[in-house]
């Protein structure tokens, strides 16, 4: 099957300096509505893989993301939203970029070219088997990405990738692959904006679902959240005020006592 790379070829627009900003606004926002559908053709996929991670996360083991740019960035902003959203500890969702924390803010030059670096960042870790490394890549030929699966493969630890064009090399590499096609950019070979939309819809997808089937929501609810802040705060005591009869000023005191929402819940109906 030839591979072709469906986020950068020419894009329906043509001379946007002349478009007003109306015009702009509007046609990216088109182009926008067209990320959602896309992803629901992926549903199947994302199950797949959602339900690798659940059992390897019930032996103990850890999920990690890898990626270079706009698709590292992205896995470190989920990994680092599952410790406060569902109190788990930060090493267990893992973003790794290549590049390292200074490619977060500012391109590292060549980084992604490098096909041995993630190997090597992810040995950091203590990789094992019950592990499992999902690759990002929008155009799904980042060397970095690849090479670090292709190692991840010989070593037996599961394997899984998020891209945006069919049948690229990593999804030919990864055990568990998604793939999201979204067609070309708004901005030609800009993979920031309907290629990242759909990463962080998928991202979005795979850490919840991940974390609801491991017990860390209750009802709809975030009864492991950290109280990290007064809102937060505010708000776990409303919880606890929606599962017993207590007042605000006694859900409170159940909350600082017990630093969670289900702790303080569990202990006071014992």
């Amino acid at each position: 099957m030839e591979f072709k790379k469906t986020t950068e070829q020419s894009s329906k627009y043509d001379d946007l300096e002349k478009m007003s900003v109306q015009e702009l606004l509007s046609n990216i926002n088109q182009e926008d509505k067209t990320v959602p559908l896309a992803v629901e053709k992926s549903l199947p996929q994302i199950e797949t893989l959602v339900t690798e991670i659940v059992t390897k996360m019930k032996l103990g083991g850890r999920l990690f993301y890898i990626g270079a740019g706009t698709s590292g960035r992205i896995g470190i902003l989920d990994a680092s939203e599952c410790p406060p959203t569902f109190g788990v500890p930060f090493n267990l969702v893992i973003g790794i970029i290549a590049g390292g924390d200074t490619a977060i803010r500012k391109a590292v030059e060549n980084a992604e070219d490098n096909t041995t670096q993630a190997w090597i960042d992810l040995k950091a870790f203590e990789l094992n088997e019950d592990d499992v490394v999902i690759g990002i890549a929008a155009s799904g030929t980042t060397p970095y990405v690849i090479g670090g699966l292709q190692t991840c493969n010989e070593n037996n630890i599961t394997t899984g990738s998020i891209s945006c064009n069919a049948g690229s090399p990593l999804s030919q590499t990864a055990k568990f692959p998604i793939e999201v096609v979204v067609g070309p950019e708004f901005v030609t070979g800009s993979s920031r904006m309907k290629a990242g939309t759909a990463q962080k819809l998928v991202l979005n997808m795979i850490s919840t679902a991940t974390m609801i089937q491991l017990g860390k929501v209750k009802g709809n609810k975030m009864v492991d959240m950290q109280l990290s802040n007064s809102k937060l705060i505010d708000r776990g005591i409303k919880m606890i005020l929606g599962e017993i009869s207590v007042s605000y000023k006694e859900a409170a005191e159940l909350l600082k006592k017990h630093g969670s929402v289900r702790k303080a819940v569990d202990n006071y109906k014992k």
